[in-house]
């Protein structure tokens, strides 16, 4: 593998072997665990049955930055895992089945925003010499905090990434994050993700315009994309939140 490969299972248990010569890891696919693969390295599976999967495709190189940016020693390679438990990092990938929802720029957020967190996480409790992160104290700037919202509010969708907002505050992505939401109490991601619900429920209360355009103005691929995101939001349709706000 190119990248380290992590992986969780969602749902089902099924067994694990992965055999690298003669050494033999025997775990299970089960909620709640993780199996990781590190960069470069090569076994042969045994799964005697179905098993559903996650697996986050990480480039060593956010390990490192993410290292450099938090002032930690040099970042190590993850270790091998097989069926090991870590409901964190479970967690984190399972919710992105959630999360993702047919929006380019939400989208793409979110994934920045996933692939730190757990670059974050296996720097924390997958490497031979794991690392402590220090807690955030303070949020961002007066200023910062302006530019970092006039940039998520813009129509220009394509200003709107991790790597823009933390320049625009003169920090790093992983300062920026933690910054950002010490001073909102929501993700870059969260904030904006409400920021456009918001603007949903105003269109769609307040003009006649069809769910269709209203779909297409906040950038969902496709009105059964944002129906679907709307509703796991207020868990309502957009049909019927407007017919009941009317």
């Amino acid at each position: 593998m190119t990248h380290h490969v992590i992986m969780t299972y969602p749902t089902g248990v099924q067994r694990l072997e992965r055999r690298t010569g003669k050494s033999v890891a025997i775990g299970t696919a089960r909620s709640g665990v993780v199996t990781i693969i590190p960069a470069g390295s090569s076994a042969r599976w045994d799964i005697p049955g179905v098993v559903d999967v996650i697996q986050l495709y990480l480039p060593h190189t956010t390990l490192e930055r993410i290292g450099r940016e938090a002032g930690v020693p040099a970042a190590g390679h993850p270790l091998e895992r097989t069926g090991h438990p870590d409901p964190v990092t479970s967690g984190l990938l399972m919710g992105a089945a959630e999360v993702l929802g047919g929006n380019a720029v939400l989208d793409a957020l979110f994934r920045q925003q996933l692939t730190d967190l757990v670059a974050t996480r296996i720097l924390a409790a997958h490497t031979g010499t794991p690392t402590t992160f220090e807690p955030i104290t303070g949020g961002l700037s007066p200023h910062a905090l302006r530019r970092a919202i006039e940039c998520l509010r813009s129509d220009s969708d394509a200003d709107i990434s991790l790597a823009k907002l933390a320049s625009d505050a003169g920090l790093s992505r992983f300062h920026f994050c933690r910054a950002f939401k010490e001073s909102t109490g929501l993700s870059p991601h969260a904030w904006l993700r409400q920021q456009r619900l918001e603007r949903a429920m105003n269109m769609l209360r307040d003009t006649d315009a069809s769910i269709e355009l209203v779909a297409a103005e906040l950038g969902y691929s496709s009105q059964t994309a944002f129906a679907a995101a709307f509703k796991k939001l207020t868990g309502e349709t957009p049909s019927d939140w407007r017919r009941r706000m009317r």
